[in-house]
């Protein structure tokens, strides 16, 4: 396992820590769960685009439009 050193500014320190003593969990915790999730997002959208250069845009836009679609009445999760 790596050390990561890091510069935040101090208010934003205050806030995460905030966020991890309200989550129950350590600064540290905190801070790899939230780099797993960008990870996973970003490894979402790199899938997607490969896929996307593979398809049909328009098929990938009505896609994209019925999740909006679903987002908007609250079926699915930001």
């Amino acid at each position: 396992m790596a050390t990561l050193t890091i510069r935040i500014p101090d208010n934003t320190h205050a806030r995460l820590r905030q966020l991890a003593q309200h989550r129950k969990i350590s600064l540290n915790k905190l801070v790899e769960e939230l780099s797993t999730a960008t990870l996973a997002q970003f490894d979402a959208e790199v899938r997607f685009k490969v896929r996307a250069r593979r398809g049909s845009p328009a098929k990938g836009l009505r896609i994209l439009d019925k999740l909006e679609n679903k987002r908007q009445k609250g079926k699915v999760k930001e």
